[in-house]
C-alpha cells in the first residue's frame, strides 16, 4: 500500500468517524436527569422528555445514602442537568462536583420538589434561588399553615415575563397540580409565571444565571394532569433550550439580572 492510498483511506475514516458522532447526536442536547429521595410517576414524567425531539437524555437516580449521580465520570459532558430529585444527604466530596457544573456553563432546570433538597446546605439554595423549607426536618412532609403542599388543586398561572425565550407563545392558563406554600424566594430572580391562587407561593417559576450556566426552577409537575398539559410541556422544553445557552459575559450586572 503506497503513501497515497494511506492517507486515503485515513481521511475516509476519519470522515465516517466524523459521520457517526453526528449521527448518534444528531445536534440535540445532552440532558442529564436526576431522580432519587422522591417517588414519582415514572412512565408519564419520562414521556416528557422522550416526546422533546431537541434532546437525548441520560437518566440517573441517586444512591439511597447521598447524592451519588454527582459521582459520575460523564457529568460535565451534559449541556443540562434536570433535577427531579430530593436527597437530603450529599458528601463535600459530592458538593464541589456539583458546583463545577457552573464554572463549565452547564445549565440547570430545576423541577417541582427538588427545591426541598439538602435543607442543610445554604449554597443549594442561593443557586438555585430558593428553598422549600421543611416544617420539621426529622418528618419530611409535614405541613402546616406556615409552610406546606396540597394536591389536585386547579391553579391559574399567569404569564409575568411574556417577552422571555422560556414563557415565548405561551398565555395564560389554567392546570391541575400540586401547589407548595411558604417557599422562600431568593431576591436575585427573574420571574417567570405567577398565580392568582390564594395560598399557593409565587413566583411558580424563575431564572437566574450562576457564574457561567443559566439556572431554571419551576414549582409546577407533580403527577400525570401536569406531565400531560401541553403548557408545561413547552414551560419545560423552553427551559432546557434556554439553559443550554451560555449567559452573557460579565457587564458587571449581579448574577441573575440578565435573564434574555
Amino acid at each position: 500500500m503506497n503513501l497515497r492510498t494511506s492517507v486515503i483511506l485515513l481521511t475516509l475514516m476519519l470522515i465516517s468517524a466524523t459521520r457517526s458522532v453526528a449521527a448518534e447526536h444528531d445536534g440535540k442536547l445532552k440532558v442529564l436527569i436526576v431522580t432519587g429521595g422522591h417517588g414519582f410517576e415514572k412512565e408519564t414524567f419520562f414521556q416528557v422528555f422522550e416526546q422533546n425531539p431537541e434532546i437525548k437524555f441520560t437518566h440517573a437516580e441517586h444512591g439511597r445514602s447521598n447524592a451519588t449521580v454527582y459521582d459520575r465520570a460523564d457529568l460535565l459532558d451534559q449541556d443540562v442537568v434536570v433535577l427531579y430529585d430530593m436527597p437530603q444527604s450529599i458528601t463535600d466530596a459530592q458538593k464541589e462536583k456539583f458546583l463545577r457544573l457552573f464554572d463549565k456553563g452547564i445549565g440547570l432546570v430545576v423541577l417541582h420538589h427538588a427545591i426541598a433538597s439538602y435543607q442543610q446546605w445554604p449554597e443549594y439554595e442561593r443557586i438555585i434561588g430558593g428553598r422549600y423549607p421543611e416544617p420539621d426536618s426529622s418528618k419530611p412532609g409535614t405541613v402546616t399553615e406556615q409552610v406546606g403542599w396540597r394536591h389536585d388543586v386547579d391553579v391559574p398561572v399567569v404569564i409575568v415575563t411574556k417577552d422571555h425565550p422560556i414563557t415565548a407563545g405561551l398565555k395564560d392558563f389554567t392546570i391541575r397540580d400540586e401547589i407548595y406554600w411558604g417557599l422562600r424566594v431568593q431576591p436575585d430572580v427573574t420571574p417567570l409565571i405567577t398565580t392568582t391562587h390564594p395560598k399557593s407561593s409565587k413566583p411558580l417559576a424563575w431564572a437566574r444565571t450562576e457564574r457561567k450556566s443559566r439556572v431554571v426552577y419551576l414549582q409546577l409537575g407533580h403527577g400525570p394532569s401536569a406531565f400531560n398539559d401541553a403548557n408545561y410541556r413547552r414551560l419545560v422544553t423552553q427551559s432546557i433550550r434556554w439553559v443550554a445557552e451560555k449567559p452573557p459575559s460579565a457587564t458587571g450586572e449581579s448574577p441573575g439580572s440578565k435573564a434574555n
